[in-house]
């Protein structure tokens, strides 16, 4: 290589140089931190900026986006006396670049070990029970104590998240141990529930038997109640027409020789109910006397409410 080559290599970089130095493009959510001659001048945003060299110097660049910052695990103490190991998560972003470069000299670590020490106060004021339950308002005590003490170096702190809580083994075998006893409980006191609502349902249904069979039988009992009413009706109804038609029978021309045969055939099955229901009548002596037994028929055509004319005695 040539020494005019060397030359004009070593001046073309120094004009790179001189030109990166001026040119100063800052990305979107980013922020540069200019001083002049040693002390802070302006915080550049995003955009195109020129600078003079060797006066005008970016000392800090950073990222204002939200990040994450791993909270290592550490053994905290519970009210009870239960040690137990917890990790989490912070979520941050800087808002003021300035206060960030200048307010503390390494942020990631002091945030680190502001969360463990807000930590382990916040879990040092619940028993172990209470850790598992109280998350969400561990979380939230743990940023708003990280959030007052990090507003100095420009840093908001937005969440923290708990992964793990990690009891000892003892204490874990014996959480294990509970958690089984109250399963048993709960399927104890379920499957007792169960045979007491099959009890009361099944009485229930017995209960539901019983009425509807005696609504059953008093209902068969009024039909048949009103069944026999019915033809109770009837039969006088018939009777009673019988009698009318056989009254207007006899009052006709020949009516009454009519109900004269009539009686005489139905003398014999007559006089046997007649005997039976107790009426006081006059038997005759001689039962082929047909006379005599037409005058005991008409008795009863008379005892049942009929006008038959006299009877001649032959």
């Amino acid at each position: 290589m040539s020494g005019a080559l060397l030359v004009v290599l070593l001046l073309a970089a120094a004009v790179f140089y001189v030109i990166s130095r001026v040119a100063i493009v800052v990305p979107q959510q980013s922020a540069y931190v200019v001083e002049r001659l040693g002390q802070y001048n302006s915080t550049l945003g995003a955009g195109f900026h020129i600078l003079i060299p060797f006066i005008y110097v970016i000392r800090y660049r950073h990222n204002l986006k939200e990040d994450a910052i791993d909270i290592p695990e550490q053994e905290c103490i519970t009210r009870d006396n239960v040690m137990v190991g917890v990790d989490g998560v912070l979520y941050m972003k800087i808002v003021d670049a300035e206060r960030a470069s200048y307010g503390i000299a390494n942020l990631p670590f002091a945030l680190i070990q502001l969360a463990q020490t807000t930590l382990r106060s916040e879990i040092g004021k619940l028993d172990l029970d209470r850790t598992f339950e109280e998350r969400t308002h561990i979380n939230q005590a743990v940023v708003t104590e990280i959030d007052k003490a990090s507003e100095a170096w420009g840093v908001k702190v937005l969440r923290y998240e708990i992964k793990n809580i990690k009891p000892p083994q003892g204490v874990l075998e014996a959480m294990e141990k509970q958690m089984r006893a109250e399963r048993e409980k709960r399927a104890s006191i379920l499957k007792s529930e169960g045979e007491r609502d099959a009890l009361i349902n099944t009485a229930e249904g017995h209960k539901q038997q019983e009425i509807k069979q005696s609504e059953a039988k008093k209902q068969q009992q009024i039909n048949e109640a009103e069944g026999e009413a019915d033809a109770i009706r009837s039969v006088a109804q018939a009777t009673a027409d019988g009698i009318r038609q056989v009254a207007a029978a006899i009052q006709v021309p020949g009516g009454f020789e009519a109900v004269q045969l009539r009686v005489a055939e139905q003398y014999v099955h007559e006089f046997g109910k007649l005997a039976k229901e107790g009426n006081t009548l006059v038997v005759p002596s001689t039962l082929s006397d047909v006379s005599s037994m037409l005058a005991l028929a008409m008795n009863v055509v008379k005892r049942q409410g009929g006008t038959p004319p006299p009877i001649e005695q032959r």
